[in-house]
């Protein structure tokens, strides 16, 4: 018959053995939410887009943000192939938006043509200060353009608008890339992209607010965690629970204290 010590450490040693396995079995944090990117223009421009990797390849809704614009130049915000330094971005997902409801481009001009009066939005700031926030629907593809093909690499990006073409002043690059189905460089699999970015080399850098930001603005609701959270973490608080009793009954068969049945 084991003795009273032995019971007492048998329990214990059940008790750690269950909160071991119970540790092994809590869900490890969910990862961080797709990081956001940003580059420099070649007057110092600053461009942001909130998520610019595993975005959905059917389309999903970005917030382009920019900073220290030539307000006496109108632009362009828009997804479109990267041709490389020093060549425009084209052509474009989704075309240009002369509608202003498609979502696939904007064109932003506080000093637009006549016919642009009313479609084009303007900057905020002055001078060389020039400033905005757009949403812009980000898609891999379209009857014309494929941004998942090989060799193709697309990127959020900003140009100068129509009456000034040619001029390269305010055209910033960040690369963009695509989950599952859709990848741009037509690698077929997602990148993530790199740290510290110019628009020089086309890099995209980690800031911008989370995907599941525009997620939500979007009307959809972001997933807070892994779905296994819920059932493993309640079989491991079940598993703790079992070895403390082994433990407690442990003790009192060791004291004497453990009541007969009726």
């Amino acid at each position: 018959m084991m003795s009273a010590s032995g019971l007492r450490g048998h329990g214990v040693g059940c008790f750690l053995a269950v909160a071991s396995a119970s540790a092994l079995l809590l869900p490890a944090a969910s990862p961080a939410a797709a990081a956001g990117g940003s580059a420099t223009g070649p007057e110092g421009q600053k461009l942001t887009v909130s998520t610019s990797s595993g975005l959905d390849p059917a389309g999903e809704t970005v917030t382009v943000t920019g900073s220290g614009y030539n307000t006496e130049k109108g632009i362009y915000v828009a997804f479109c192939v990267d041709n490389g330094a020093g060549k425009t971005p084209t052509p474009c997902v989704g075309g240009v938006d002369m509608s202003g409801e498609s979502g696939a481009s904007v064109w932003v001009s506080s000093n637009p043509p006549s016919y642009g009066e009313g479609l084009a939005e303007p900057y905020g700031g002055s001078a060389h200060k020039g400033t905005f926030s757009v949403r812009l629907k980000v898609r891999a593809k379209d009857a014309d353009t494929d941004c998942a093909a090989a060799g193709v690499t697309c990127a959020v990006i900003t140009r100068n608008d129509h009456t000034r073409g040619g001029d390269q002043t305010q055209t910033v690059r960040i690369p963009v890339t695509f989950g599952a189905s859709g990848a741009t460089g037509g690698s077929g699999a997602s990148a993530t992209p790199s740290t510290n970015a110019t628009a020089g080399s086309g890099t995209t850098g980690g800031s911008g607010t989370t995907k599941a930001a525009d997620e939500a603005a979007d009307g959809s609701m972001a997933s807070t965690g892994s779905d296994l959270a819920l059932p493993v973490g309640l079989t491991a608080a079940g598993l703790v629970g079992a070895g403390a009793g082994v433990w407690f009954w442990a003790r009192r068969r060791r004291t004497g204290s453990v009541p007969n049945p009726s």
